[in-house]
């Protein structure tokens, strides 16, 4: 296994929830179905996956919105452990730099949130 790329970031908890507030709509755009239920719509979960997508693009040696944000999805199991599951652009994106492993940490408190990213290869 050899790792491809590495991604963090960290959202202001506060400052997403004021975008949620004025634009409500940004959070269909941003996350799935799945995620906004994993979510309950509370915005410092929220905000730990939009530091997620951040990171796994950051990852994957791209900048912000370089794919569509959902089709990098967070995904929990039934331990809560998260993990990152790539549809479309993410995934064609992954293949053509040879990552075939996702790793993801979340952490996020009432103030801040934040997602480190491992993307490795087989090989």
């Amino acid at each position: 296994m050899a790792i491809v790329g590495v991604g963090i970031d960290i959202v202001d908890v506060p400052r997403f929830e004021i975008v949620m507030g004025r634009r409500p709509r940004i959070v269909n755009r941003l996350f799935t179905e799945g995620e906004q239920r994993t979510a309950r719509m509370k915005p410092e979960r929220l905000a730990a996956r939009f530091a997620a997508k951040e990171a796994v693009m950051k990852s994957l040696g791209v900048g912000a919105g370089s794919v569509p944000w959902k089709s990098i999805e967070v995904v929990r199991a039934p331990s809560g452990a998260p993990s990152i599951v790539l549809h479309g652009a993410a995934a064609d994106l992954a293949a053509r730099r040879g990552v075939s492993d996702v790793k993801i940490s979340l952490t996020h408190t009432a103030m801040t949130a934040a997602a480190f990213v491992v993307s490795s290869s087989a090989a």
